[in-house]
């Protein structure tokens, strides 16, 4: 398996477990996240501290999630970018469109920030 999802209270955690995000996990994992989007989750946190390489494809699938996400007005947060991934992101000025967190402890703080917000906007 090169990914793990893992259901939690409020949002689901996606585990990269490969070390390159490339066209050879990118279509399995943006599979998965139409069907998580499916099954009505709205908050999802990508986990990419094992991954030291991401290609177009793997870029591809960051932006599907944050576009789930926002579609359904969830949060997507990437958390644990690699120093090649990270100057990728930065490149593609990615950096500015994305939410992102260096752990998943500090994205899950983001996200019960970003759900106490909702909840006073509502």
């Amino acid at each position: 398996m090169d990914f793990k999802a893992e259901k939690r209270e409020n949002y689901t955690l996606i585990n990269v477990l490969a070390d390159k995000l490339d066209t050879h996990i990118a279509p399995g994992l943006k599979s998965e996240l139409v069907v998580i989007a499916g099954n009505k989750e709205k908050n999802l946190i990508l986990d990419l501290s094992n991954c030291k390489y991401c290609d177009s494809s793997g870029l591809s699938a960051i932006l599907v999630a944050n576009r789930l996400c926002k579609n359904a007005q969830g949060t997507f947060i990437l958390c644990g970018l690699q120093t090649a991934v990270e100057r990728l992101i930065s490149i593609s000025q990615l950096d500015t469109v994305l939410n992102i967190s260096d752990t998943d402890d500090e994205a899950i703080e983001f996200l019960k920030r970003e759900e106490a917000k909702k909840q006073l906007e509502n």
